[in-house]
């Protein structure tokens, strides 16, 4: 990993995770895959390797990126997923060909079609998006409570109620902020 650029935030869901290479959102962006380099990083610590990356599927990167935050974005609110955002979805679905393959240790793992084949990640990364847009897998699209981050994620707690896209980020700032807040209105409290 590239020390000059922020590190990732990883999930256990690989769609979300791939819109958060671009977090706070509503406030200060921060962009963690500015470069087409940064898009083959990322791809090789998800376990979806290839060799490079031209500027142009660079490009269909983001706007896969983008089409799954908004279409998350909107089944988290239960609003329709916009349509072009579902036909960029469905586009990268329908162009990637890579295969699921059985591992000798019982996992699954995604083989693409050649060593720089960006576009079969990125149908990967696109199935994996419809298949919890379209509620398929146990869990729920919810919004992360920070004002400046709004981040979609995959909610799979026992009680479908967790609030923060990253509690060690967002909810570790959120509730220091509260802690100062109240500081603030009561001095002698924290003696």
């Amino acid at each position: 990993m590239r020390a000059e650029f922020p590190d990732f935030r990883l999930g256990s869901v690989l769609a979300t995770s791939f819109t958060a290479t671009l977090t706070e959102r509503q406030g200060d962006a921060v962009e963690r895959m500015p470069t087409p380099q940064r898009l083959v990083d990322w791809l090789a610590v998800n376990d979806l390797a290839v060799d490079s990356c031209t500027t142009a599927q660079f490009e269909l990167a983001r706007a896969l990126r983008e089409s799954i935050h908004a279409a998350a974005t909107a089944t988290a609110t239960r609003d329709a997923p916009p349509a072009s955002a579902v036909r960029v979805i469905n586009d990268c679905s329908m162009r990637g060909r890579a295969a699921a393959v059985l591992t000798p240790e019982g996992t699954r793992q995604w083989r693409l079609s050649s060593a720089s084949c960006v576009e079969d990640a990125l149908g990967v990364i696109a199935a994996d998006a419809i298949s919890i847009i379209a509620g398929e897998r146990d869990g729920r699209l919810a919004l992360c409570a920070s004002p400046t981050c709004r981040a979609a994620f995959f909610d799979t707690s026992r009680s479908r109620s967790r609030r923060w896209c990253d509690m060690n980020t967002c909810g570790n700032r959120q509730k220091k902020a509260r802690f100062h807040a109240n500081q603030r209105e009561n001095p002698g409290s924290a003696e």
